[in-house]
């Protein structure tokens, strides 16, 4: 299994950009742990991170044949990009949308996500190690289908 791990804008400030949300680890030490992961589940893992919505989308696109899943935390995007919803849709790949902190807690336009219906699950608020259990469920979701 192969599967594409995507990051939005200013994803890589973390451990920079208002730690009291978004925690102290660093973009790098979420690489390495993403990695880790996915090497003691057996899975391969490409991982990209874009502060532009059309490298997110363009890299989207590329993903088709290439990757049997995406986790995708489209960050500031979630509340505003269509269009990257619509790559997700385009693509037929199973994703699953992650979000470090709890959206649905915040400002009234984070509850708003795009891209949530053009994926099999979310997970939301679980700080960084919810790209874990967003790896964890992509995997079960793939796996049936392969």
């Amino acid at each position: 299994m192969k599967i594409l791990v995507i990051n939005g804008p200013n994803i890589n400030m973390l451990g920079i950009r208002e730690p009291q949300i978004y925690g102290t680890e660093t973009y790098a030490r979420l690489a390495r742990d993403i990695k880790a992961h996915c090497r003691e589940l057996g899975i391969k893992v490409a991982l990209f991170q874009s502060n532009h919505e059309g490298k997110i989308i363009d890299k989207i696109q590329k993903a088709m044949e290439k990757f049997d899943g995406i986790v995708i935390n489209p960050a500031a995007y979630t509340h505003t990009s269509i269009a990257i919803a619509d790559a997700l849709k385009a693509v037929r790949i199973p994703a699953v949308e992650i979000h470090i902190s709890d959206i649905s807690a915040r400002e009234s336009f984070r509850t708003v996500s795009y891209v949530r219906d053009a994926c099999v699950a979310s997970v939301i608020g679980h700080g960084t190690a919810g790209y874990m259990e967003a790896i964890d469920k992509l995997a079960e979701i793939v796996g049936k289908k392969l």
